[in-house]
């Protein structure tokens, strides 16, 4: 087992569709700016993977930066065989533009650490 997480080659996470929504009650004040987000963590790898956990870092344009860690995916702990694959949706809220990136992080069946990169994607805020 390996103490130290590895990039599993043929693991991947491709932003399938993201949708942008402005306001509205459900929305905080400080943050009217929506974005969904639809995932699918492939697994073309030789391993049966389990996700444990997240981490998604946003870096808006203002300099500002958010962090967001934490056990599971939208409550789930996905185990993919090899050529299986996971899909969901989210949304991160915000105030201004931004880039959004991260990574999901687990173990393969062996018990080692591994972790597969979310890809950068733009949060843009549409012209009014």
């Amino acid at each position: 087992m390996n103490s130290i997480p590895i990039e599993l080659p043929r693991l991947r996470v491709e932003l399938d569709k993201l949708v942008y929504r402005h306001g509205g009650g459900e929305l905080p004040p400080d943050r009217p700016h929506a974005f969904i987000y639809y995932l699918t963590i492939r697994n073309d790898s030789d391993r049966t993977v389990t996700f444990l956990g997240r981490k998604w870092v946003v870096e808006h344009t203002d300099g500002t930066q958010l962090v967001v860690e934490g056990d599971k995916i939208v409550g789930e702990t996905p185990r993919l065989e090899p050529g299986g694959h996971f899909s969901y949706n989210s949304y991160h809220v915000t105030h201004c533009n931004g880039r959004a990136h991260g990574s999901f992080h687990g173990l393969d069946a062996a018990g080692n650490r591994i972790f597969v990169r979310i890809p950068a994607f733009d949060l843009t805020i549409p012209p009014a």
